[in-house]
């Protein structure tokens, strides 16, 4: 088994955990105002229900993986048979619920996950898709993720998502990874330090590379192998 090799905290002395529990909140309350959640969202063949559906059933495998690992070895097994397809399969399958039955599913889900997060220590590794995590780790994983579907659910009904201080974990994954996203296309990561700068939400934000290094970073940047 491979590892992710993110140094991330070994404690939530950062407030990820509030931050993942707050991103899930603000997409809780866009969502559960809409009656139509058959509107197509930006990601091709995904409405908002493929979405949610989506963010539930990656919430159901975190929780499975931590507290049930041999049952979630089958549901690997089960993608690894599938091919890439299987989580369009799964968002598809989850789609055809209903849009009270998603919702509750999602929001049961989300807290139970949050709740076993918060109880397990920020050191325990489990299995994860071709690696091993911890809450540490899947925490900001689970935030990047509710940030990142959300948006496409934002800009389906062409509701502002502003960025807040929460992004500040999205961009530390993205860091933390530097080494991962070049050895995932097989690439030696640069020896040379990197000089990264975030501007936080209350001014000007904008994503800049200056130097080859940093722009080829950029085309291969990943926190997931």
């Amino acid at each position: 088994m491979s590892n992710y090799n993110l140094a991330v905290t070994d404690v939530d002395d950062a407030g990820v955990l509030s931050a993942l529990v707050a991103e899930g909140d603000e997409l809780d309350a866009l969502v559960s105002a809409m009656d139509d959640w058959s509107v197509p969202t930006p990601a091709s063949g995904w409405t908002i229900a493929h979405q949610m559906a989506h963010l539930a059933w990656a919430d159901a495998n975190a929780l499975s993986a931590l507290r049930t690992p041999d049952a979630f070895g089958a549901e690997l097994k089960r993608a690894e048979a599938e091919g890439g397809g299987h989580a369009d399969k799964a968002a598809a399958a989850g789609a055809t619920l209903s849009r009270s039955a998603l919702l509750d599913e999602w929001r049961a889900g989300r807290a139970e996950l949050a709740a076993a997060l918060r109880d397990t220590s920020w050191d325990h590794a489990f299995p994860w898709s071709m690696s091993e995590v911890t809450p540490a780790l899947m925490t900001p994983l689970r935030l990047m993720e509710t940030w990142a579907h959300g948006q496409d659910v934002f800009d389906a009904v062409g509701v502002t998502h502003p960025p807040t201080e929460r992004l500040q974990h999205v961009a530390s994954l993205g860091v933390l990874g530097r080494a991962l996203s070049f050895a995932a296309v097989g690439l030696a990561a640069p020896a040379a330090p990197f000089r990264i700068e975030l501007t936080t939400p209350d001014g000007r934000t904008d994503l800049t590379a200056t130097g080859e290094d940093a722009r080829k970073w950029l085309e291969v940047a990943r926190v997931f192998l």
